[in-house]
C-alpha cells in the first residue's frame, strides 16, 4: 500500500522535476526525490492546517 503511494507521489513528481532539469541528466533522480519530499512535506502541512482549522464553534 506504502508503494503505491510512492509511486503516485514520484509519477506527480517526474513532470514537476522535467520543468527544471533534464531528464537525460544524471541526477534527475535525486532532484525528483527532493521533489517528492516537497509535495509529502506540502501534502502533510495541507491537511494539519485543515485540521486544525477552526469549526465555528463558538467559545
Amino acid at each position: 500500500m506504502l508503494g503505491w503511494i510512492v509511486r503516485i507521489l514520484f509519477a506527480i513528481a517526474a513532470p514537476i522535476t522535467a520543468l527544471f532539469v533534464s531528464r537525460d541528466t544524471l541526477n534527475f533522480g535525486l532532484i525528483q526525490t527532493v521533489v517528492t519530499m516537497l509535495l509529502v512535506t506540502a501534502i502533510v502541512g495541507l491537511v494539519a492546517a485543515y485540521s486544525g482549522r477552526d469549526r465555528g464553534i463558538p467559545h
